[in-house]
């Protein structure tokens, strides 16, 4: 911390050497200078806490004195960035911590994170029934030492805490702190570089270290450096911080934590290409706010270049990454992260073979190829070449992977995680930055139940489904509990809700997930995200809920977010516009269909009146922008009506495929009772009455268990992309919801679809699809491709065919035989592809050093 958080210490002094020849640049700086102090001055006398007696305007004016008028010294000396150091600091010591309240900011929040891991690890008994030791490197006052007991008692959690600084008067406050708490807290006044645990006797003196042999490898292993490094806003301060973080890899344990929150300024096309950050959401700072924060903290030696943050994402694996802005100073730029060793560790360290097992178990399992051990994958491989087979299939994150260890780059980010359900993908593809980090929908509309009627999931199944918001996932995986759910989905956003919901089952109590999704409201979200919901979940999605955090705050919750809020909301507020809230709290409440259907037409009247159709529903803006329907599918509803002879056939198509949908769903379903798609679209939350299904206290019961959610795993990317690289005769369902309407009948996408749905198929192998058309042209496609396609539900005028009833038709095409038309694209395909051998030769992980660094005999760890 000790010298890390200079924001507005561009001293006068030095501008006073200038005033003669005072140039243009000097008047910017001083124009921007009293742009940020004038309203820290404003803040700082109501908001800084009184310090020594001094009140906030006296603190003020010492932080003032210390940071723009004092001269600063010490540059020449012997002992020169200790001098340059203590000439600031020791004038405004006592008064550090209440000064920098408002400008070092995400401190907290990286405590949080890491004390999460920590809490996680020791969860899971990672430590062998031993407590963590915590080195805070640049700690300074140590605040940050004080602060962490927000998330753990810091005297009974922590074996040993060190803070090292190069201050002496920054330490000496930090002294006085943990005098007055009574903490045994080790303050090493030393050069960072320079610190070793060993050196310091209270950690010579533990069991592990005086006697060694009397441990087993992995509590050995585990002994060999500090469980937790931080550095809070120091990293940007150190001169030489390449040798700085060089030395970090050797203090901390094998598989302990860094967690780092600093300034930085940074493009986005500087990490264009980089697999490892851990997510790029909020990362790029524009031309001006780089080139005016970094000259503004290099007037104080104050290093915003992107190298060090760089580096820093070279040296270690990223666990989390998080950019910010402190908007109350003019939007500074700051990160938080959250890493770990980059080198794979193995629960047992005497498994040499590790990191290529995990690699390529994980890899099996994206997959569903048959996991084989080093020595059986490479005598499989032989025989695969000699006997010229096609390529075999790999994913994407196991193709990532042998590009970034060859490259002698940390793994993917997700590799690091505490679970591996997110497969890798490259959050920087125009695919997926299209949807301009946002969700479309926040719940899903098609009906589980007849999911359930239709395929008759079992416990061995393979299922391949859309993610949409995961409800059916979570569902299948409750009422089901298939052996191995791929949920799949374009829009990044999508998946992040689904990993919220999932890390909400695994860490929160029922009452906390049914006020985040039963209502869609939490209290304080923000804080249970840090301290309890980070560690089930990615970098990606956590740094977006982080982002997204008001959404469970707010008065509209979280129902009234994604793309497709725009259609609930124009019906909420023309229901409260013309005094109709009560009877559409009435149909909410109805007991029975006679009573349902006595209120309904008042509410009737608005919801399918002609003018608001004409205006607005009709459009194609709002098809797509509002209710998710993409120009096919509408092109497909238009078509269908043309046939019957109307000729207003754009305008009366959509108007009577929405009457055709709601009237019966009021017919034949309690909306109260048993619809919870249309109660929570007129309320905006779900009931205990009506719900979910996973949103019981029974699903809560069976998916909080360990091992819920292991045979799960979430793809970022087309259908098409996951299906290719299914091993052929492995998936048992495919759930592609309405996904084959988005297809124009001109292009061969449909066609690619199919046949590699055919080839992943088992025999007998069902997909279920649902259409907005009775008789959609692409079932011919299915039967082509050796499906038996058959209509299981049509939804004539007057019926249902579900709970929900927005689409027209629904299809199972069963698997039934092996076409020659399939036959001939394989054949095409395993024609064209580059020879077998040398393809196989670039996707194997012989020969990559995958192990710790060499150790001190010489022998190294390494895979294969």
């Amino acid at each position: 911390m000790a010298g890390a958080d200079i924001v507005v210490t561009m001293t006068l002094s030095r501008a006073y050497a200038n005033t003669f020849n005072f140039g243009m640049e000097h008047v910017y700086m001083l124009l921007a200078l009293s742009a940020v102090i004038v309203p820290i001055a404003l803040i700082a006398i109501d908001v800084f806490p009184h310090s020594n007696g001094s009140g906030g305007l006296a603190i003020f004016l010492r932080f003032f004195f210390a940071s723009f008028l004092k001269p600063h010294c010490g540059d020449g000396e012997v002992t020169g960035q200790q001098a340059a150091l203590e000439s600031f600091y020791r004038a405004q010591a006592d008064v550090y911590d209440a000064s920098r309240r408002l400008l070092l900011r995400g401190r907290e929040d990286m405590l949080g994170l890491a004390a999460a891991q920590l809490r996680y690890k020791d969860g899971k008994c990672m430590w062998s029934k031993r407590r963590p030791i915590w080195v805070d490197i640049g700690g300074g006052t140590g605040y940050n030492i004080e602060a962490m007991q927000t998330y753990v008692d810091v005297p009974t959690f922590f074996e040993k805490v060190y803070l090292v600084d190069l201050s002496p008067s920054l330490l000496e406050v930090a002294r006085k702190r943990f005098e007055r708490l009574g903490w045994d807290v080790e303050i090493v006044c030393q050069d960072a570089r320079a610190f070793r645990l060993e050196d310091y006797k209270p950690f010579l003196k533990t069991k592990s270290a005086a006697h060694p042999e009397t441990l087993n490898p992995m509590e050995r292993g585990l002994r060999k450096g500090a469980d937790l490094i931080t550095f809070s806003y120091s990293l940007s301060m150190i001169p030489d911080y390449y040798s700085v973080l060089d030395s970090v890899p050797s203090l901390l344990s094998p598989d302990g934590i860094i967690g780092v929150v600093d300034f930085y300024v940074q493009s986005i096309v500087e990490i264009s290409g980089r697999t490892y950050t851990g997510g790029s959401f909020n990362r790029h700072v524009t031309w001006l706010g780089r080139v005016f924060w970094r000259a503004w903290f290099d007037v104080d030696r104050v290093g915003l270049e992107g190298a060090r943050r760089d580096y820093l994402e070279y040296r270690f694996g990223t666990l989390k990454s998080v950019d910010e802005r402190n908007y109350l100073l003019g939007g500074i730029p700051f990160y938080i992260f959250v890493g770990t060793q980059r080198n794979l560790v193995a629960p047992n360290a005497a498994d040499k073979d590790y990191a290529q097992n995990f690699i390529e178990s994980l890899d099996a399992s994206c997959t569903e190829s048959p996991y084989l051990s080093p020595q059986v994958h490479r005598a499989k491989m032989h025989q695969a070449v000699e006997n010229a087979s096609p390529v075999e299939l790999r994913s994407k994150g196991y193709q990532c992977a042998i590009v970034n260890l060859t490259s002698n780059i940390p793994l993917p980010s997700v590799f690091y995680q505490n679970n591996h359900r997110r497969i890798y993908y490259d959050d920087q593809l125009k695919k997926h930055t299209q949807f301009n980090n946002e969700y479309i929908y926040a719940f899903t509309w098609e009906d589980p139940r007849i999911d359930h009627r239709l395929l008759k999931i079992r416990d061995d199944d393979v299922i391949l489904c859309i993610t949409s918001a995961g409800d059916n996932v979570l569902d299948y995986l409750h009422n089901a509990s298939p052996r191995r759910i791929h949920a799949v989905d374009l829009n990044p956003n999508q998946n992040h809700l689904l990993e919220l919901k999932i890390a909400a089952m695994r860490s929160l109590p029922y009452a906390q997930v049914w006020q985040m999704f039963g209502e869609g409201k939490l209290f304080g979200f923000r804080e249970t995200l840090i301290t309890r919901l980070s560690p089930h979940m990615s970098s990606q999605a956590c740094q977006y809920w982080l982002n997204h955090a008001s959404i469970f705050s707010s008065s509209r919750g979280l129902y009234e977010t994604g793309h497709s809020r725009h259609a609930i909301k124009l019906l909420r507020h023309l229901f409260a516009l013309l005094g109709l809230n009560t009877q559409v709290q009435r149909l909410c409440t109805a007991k029975t269909l006679a009573e349902q259907q006595e209120i309904y037409p008042t509410i009737r009247r608005i919801l399918l009146s002609k003018p608001l159709h004409w205006a607005v529903v009709s459009t194609k803006w709002w098809a797509w922008k509002a209710a998710g329907v993409p120009p096919a599918q509408r092109q497909m509803i238009i078509n269908e009506h043309s046939e019957l002879g109307d000729l207003n056939v754009q305008g009366e198509a959509i108007w009577e495929y929405l009457v055709n949908t709601l009237d019966p769903v009021v017919k034949t379903t309690l909306i109260g009772d048993d619809n919870y798609f249309y109660l929570l679209c007129l309320q905006g939350h779900y009931t205990q009455r009506c719900h979910p299904s996973y949103l019981s206290a029974r699903a809560h019961r069976k998916l909080s268990r360990p091992g819920a959610f292991d045979g799960l795993r979430i793809h970022t990317d087309e259908l098409q992309e996951v299906i290719a690289r299914l091993a052929p005769g492995t998936l048992s369902h495919a759930v592609v919801m309405d996904s084959m309407d988005w297809f124009t009948p001109t292009s061969p996408a449909a066609a690619t679809q199919v046949s590699a749905l055919h080839r992943a198929l088992k025999p007998g192998g069902k997909v279920l699809l649902r259409s907005a058309g009775l008789k959609p042209w692409y079932t011919s496609v299915f039967e082509q491709y050796g499906f038996s396609a058959t209509r299981v539900g049509a939804r004539l005028p007057g019926t249902c065919i579900d709970r929900v009833n927005m689409y027209a038709s629904a299809w199972v095409c069963t698997k039934i035989k092996t076409t020659s038309v399939e036959d001939a694209s394989v054949m095409g395909k395993a024609e064209s592809s580059p020879p077998t051998r040398g393809r196989n030769r670039l996707t194997t992980l012989e020969e990559i050093d995958l192990g710790p660094p060499m150790e001190e005999d010489g022998e190294s760890i390494v895979a294969g």
